[in-house]
């Protein structure tokens, strides 16, 4: 039977022998008839293809193999009539006598090979192509080979040994004994009882304390020294894990008793001398600790702190607060402002004690000397000065910067003195000599803030330019830039007691660590510009906005517990609400503010609060931890 499977050629042929030959094992066998390449042809003015030699070169394939079986009638050819073609048998004479040459539909002559090809049988080009298509397609190549059970057994013990040697002596469930026919059931792979557990009764690892004498001054011998052995509760608390307690209550899932994994337990550590030992189980550094299912990652319970109420309100500058630090003595604090003047005021009543002029613009930072009687302010003007308490004037001006200078800090351990500027440079001073140490240069906008310390990295600087840079003091060097911020850090705080610092900027709080800038995590939620940062011992974090909102968290989790906007001073437009700067005092009791109401306000803990009045409001979230 012919198939017609385009549109105007006959592309595939599916040859069938009839019932005549029902007798010959080819009876059934779908045969494709492979027909030369010549026979479709592609024309110059058309460029479709044109069947050619297709109708008698079927006729023939058919009279020849009609011939073969001795069966003229078995098979029947429906082949579409097509003008020029020629008949059946003229095309079998011209295959026969002339080889060389035949004529297509069109009028072309196409040429054959005039080399004698050797000629074979229907019956054999059959078979061949069948023998093909079976070593094509029948062949157990890709099938896996059989299992053995011997390597697989080697393999198994060779891969038991090598992941789970640590704890192949640990004992099992009696569930599991009982599903494999006892405790005397031979391992499948082949595995004996564990070495060191054979014809031995090995004692508790848990031996007590060392003996020590019963008192102070008592020489330590055989017959003065004490020695307490653990109690029953104790010796529990130190075994290992036991399973799951609602699965020791079901009956069919009893574990193995606390007596049997003392037995067993720790056996591949007693190589180790038995302090060791008891240091790791004291501390919890199981085997079996590898093998509990762990925990899904949370985020951890954060402290309880009291919240922060205002208590005092310090008016006396006539323009915006721009700075503010505290003495070391914690007896009075400073202040700069946009009134281009520089104030004293006593810490405990919050009563002006002094003024300060000189500078011809605003006051951008304010310090006072741990180890001088200095006190080192810098403003808009491009000034730099130190001035003498003892004598309430200006001693020294440093000389350099470019533009505005918005910061400065002073060297806890050495007399140098970092400055910041809007030339996008910081300044490194010898207090002394108000010689310029270095300029440290690479940021590419305004630095904003700076910070000393006196580990390394010793200078931190936030800049409008997105970026923080960790300086080498030496070298006057880049350590590292980071940049994760998006958009301007203008705070800069170090944690007091921890390696870690914290940068404000108005995409987010993040917090960092020493020495390589290492990122910990976000804080996330003041959608505002973050002029400044506090932090205190007791890891209250604060940050302050521009738009007068101030939020308190727990430096630690990095949960917000508390958020304030106190209201502006009378008189004042709503719109200036902005704190520009805060600190603690140096108790941390106290927490100033400087604000652009041109007020200076203090606040401090609520006594009468408690973790019940004011409870920790905590949603864990473990999405807080991403990267950016």
């Amino acid at each position: 039977m012919l198939r017609k499977t385009h549109k105007n050629a006959i592309k595939s042929y599916t040859f069938k022998p009839a019932q005549a030959i029902s007798h010959h094992p080819l009876q059934g066998i779908t045969t494709h008839i492979p027909l030369p390449a010549r026979v479709f042809g592609r024309t110059r003015r058309h460029g479709s293809r044109s069947p050619m030699l297709l109708p008698a070169a079927l006729q023939l394939h058919a009279q020849l193999h009609a011939q073969r079986f001795r069966a003229p009638n078995a098979c029947t050819y429906a082949v579409p009539p097509y003008a020029g073609a020629p008949a059946p048998d003229a095309a079998v004479k011209a295959a026969n006598v002339n080889p060389a040459a035949a004529t297509g539909p069109s009028g072309t002559r196409t040429r054959r090979n005039r080399s004698e090809v050797q000629k074979h049988s229907v019956h054999t080009l059959v078979f061949r192509s069948l023998k093909r298509t079976h070593d094509m397609f029948v062949a157990d190549n890709a099938k896996p080979i059989p299992l053995d059970e011997e390597s697989h057994k080697v393999k198994m013990s060779v891969k038991l040994r090598t992941e789970y040697g640590s704890v192949l002596h640990m004992p099992t469930l009696k569930e599991n004994l009982r599903e494999k026919g006892g405790p005397n059931t031979e391992d499948p792979y082949g595995h004996k009882e564990y070495s060191g557990n054979q014809g031995q009764e090995l004692d508790y690892m848990i031996t007590g304390t060392h003996p020590y004498p019963p008192g102070p001054g008592v020489a330590l011998t055989a017959d003065t020294k004490i020695q307490r052995m653990p109690s029953e509760s104790a010796a529990q608390a130190l075994a290992v894990a036991l399973p799951p307690s609602q699965a020791r209550l079901e009956a069919n899932r009893t574990a193995a008793g606390v007596g049997d994994i003392y037995r067993h337990a720790g056996a591949g550590e007693r190589s180790q001398p038995p302090g060791v030992a008891m240091a790791v189980m004291e501390a919890g550094g199981n085997k079996n600790s590898a093998l509990m299912a762990k925990k899904a990652p949370t985020m951890p319970k954060p402290q309880w702190h009291p919240p922060w109420k205002l208590y005092r309100v310090i008016s006396g500058h006539l323009g915006w607060v721009r700075c503010i630090a505290v003495e070391p003595g914690n007896q009075w604090f400073v202040t700069g402002s946009a009134d281009r003047t520089i104030k004293i005021w006593d810490l405990a009543s919050g009563k002006l004690k002094l003024s300060l002029t000189g500078h011809i613009s605003t006051v951008r930072g304010v310090i006072v000397s741990a180890r001088s009687p200095y006190l080192f302010s810098c403003g808009e003007d491009k000034q730099v000065k130190c001035w003498d308490l003892e004598y309430n004037k200006v001693i020294r001006h440093y000389h350099g910067h470019l533009s505005a200078v918005y910061g400065l800090d002073l060297h806890p351990t050495i007399d140098v003195l970092v400055t910041c500027s809007r030339d996008s440079t910081a300044r490194i001073w010898d207090v002394r000599t108000k010689a310029s140490v270095h300029t440290l240069s690479g940021h590419t906008n305004a630095v904003a803030t700076v910070k000393c310390q006196a580990a390394e990295p010793q200078i931190i600087t936030g800049s409008h330019d997105t970026t923080i840079r960790l300086w080498d003091l030496v070298a006057g060097k880049t350590r590292v830039t980071l940049t994760n911020h998006k958009k301007s850090v203008r705070a800069v705080v170090l944690h007091p007691r921890h390696y870690t610092f914290a940068s404000g900027s108005p995409d987010n709080i993040k917090q960092w660590k020493f020495p390589d800038g290492n990122f910990i995590q976000n804080l996330s939620g003041h959608n505002a510009i973050i002029n400044t940062l506090a932090v205190n011992s007791d890891g209250v974090l604060v940050s302050g906005a521009d738009n007068g909102t101030m939020h308190l968290w727990d430096w630690r989790t990095g949960y917000n517990f508390q958020r304030v906007h106190a209201a502006v001073q009378p008189g004042s437009l709503d719109s200036e609400s902005g704190i520009f700067a805060c600190i603690f005092d140096q108790s941390e009791s106290r927490l100033l503010t400087a604000e652009a109401d041109k007020t200076i306000k203090v606040y401090r803990e609520d006594e009468t609060a408690t973790e019940e009045t004011h409870p920790v409001s905590w949603k864990p979230e473990i999405i807080k931890r991403k990267r950016f």
